[in-house]
């Protein structure tokens, strides 16, 4: 098995009306439920949208600096996302495949890196 990440942009959402939005909570949420009945689901959920409180870590000066707000200016900042447990490419694509349906804008699935076994 290994761990995959669908993620999506906030700015991948597009606008829509509050009802949209209403409408979509209970497809998402479905679609939630049905990957922890598959045993699939890691961990689901939404970001704060701009407005929420964001910090920085910076080690590259040689003293850690924590500071308020994002490190690096960006047009683009993680919205949500799910990691799923799957045996393969083909079965995390379905699952992004049926989260981008409930939601209703694109996302993206990445791999992760295998871990090390634990000791």
């Amino acid at each position: 098995m290994a761990e995959y990440l669908i993620y999506f942009n906030q700015q991948w959402v597009g606008d829509h009306t509050s009802e949209w939005f209403q409408g979509r909570g209970p497809l998402a949420r479905a679609v939630t439920h049905e990957m922890r009945e598959a045993g699939v689901y890691v961990f689901a959920g939404g970001l704060e949208e701009e407005d929420g409180q964001v910090y920085s870590a910076d080690p590259t000066s040689g003293t850690m600096l924590i500071t308020d707000g994002p490190y690096v200016e960006t047009k683009e900042f993680l919205g949500g996302f799910a990691i799923v447990d799957v045996p393969d490419d083909d079965t995390a694509k379905h699952w992004a495949a049926k989260i981008s349906e409930a939601c209703g804008w694109p996302h993206e699935v990445r791999r992760f890196k295998p871990q090390s076994p634990r000791p």
